[in-house]
Order: C-alpha cells, then structure tokens, then sequence
C-alpha cells in the first residue's frame, strides 16, 4: 500500500507494481485491495486510487472518471483527441455539452474497456470523410 499511496497520480497499472512479489501475490493483493475499496478497478491491470468521501463517508475514486480515463491512456501510450461532439462544443460550434466521454482514437482501433462504476468510456474513429480532407 506504500508503494501505491508514494506513486503520483490517480492510476496505478499492475506492471508498476511487478517487482514488489509473483504473479499469483500482486494478484491476491489487489483482489483484497479492491475488496476493501482501497483501490477500484479501472480495466484489465489498470487501477485508480480512492479517497473518502467528506459527504457520504464512503471510498469514491479519487478524481474524476474523465480524469482517471485520460490519466489511464496516457500510462498505456494511447494517443487520443477530444470526441467530435466535444470538439465542435469547444470550438464554439454547437452549445450542447456532451453528457458521454467519448474520445477520438484517429484511425487506431482499441478494444479495451475502460469503467468505474456505471460510466464507461467510449471511442469514435475518424471516419472515411475526414481522412479525404
């Protein structure tokens, strides 16, 4: 736990903490540490700190979810841009907030599944059109 709490921010990806024990170890470790709502599962060998809630009481992740995905793709090497919805909404096209996380993977495709709780991440490709122009 001390080797995750010293470890700037939110993510911790299962491969940072190898050295610390076998294979079947780290696995029983994260299993309890989970469990205990210590630390939430975010994808396969990816997880996110929590922190307690001053409100409720209760262990919440500790950031956000957009906050958590990004900081996730960034430690996988995952190269993405805003969503298309996001992008019109910030460049003053349209003045719809997007409700749903969505990121623009270019022509990459990824198949992982990044959640916490109910909210999932989704991803958009660029499209036939837009690699024309």
């Amino acid at each position: 736990m001390r080797s995750i709490a010293q470890r700037g921010g939110v993510v911790v990806l299962r491969s940072e903490l190898n050295r610390l024990g076998s294979r079947s170890q780290l696995t029983r470790v994260l299993a309890s540490l989970v469990r205990r709502k210590l630390l939430v599962r975010v994808s396969l060998g990816v997880y996110a700190k929590t922190k307690v809630n001053r409100f409720t009481g209760q262990r919440t992740p500790a950031a956000s979810f957009e906050t958590i995905a990004a900081e996730t793709l960034r430690k996988l090497g995952i190269e993405v841009t805003h969503g298309k919805l996001a992008a019109e909404y910030n460049s003053g096209q349209s003045t719809q907030i997007p409700m749903l996380p969505v990121v623009n993977t270019g022509r990459r495709r990824i198949s992982r599944n990044i959640t916490i709780g109910s909210k999932k991440l989704l991803y958009e490709r660029d499209s036939e059109e837009c690699r024309a122009q």
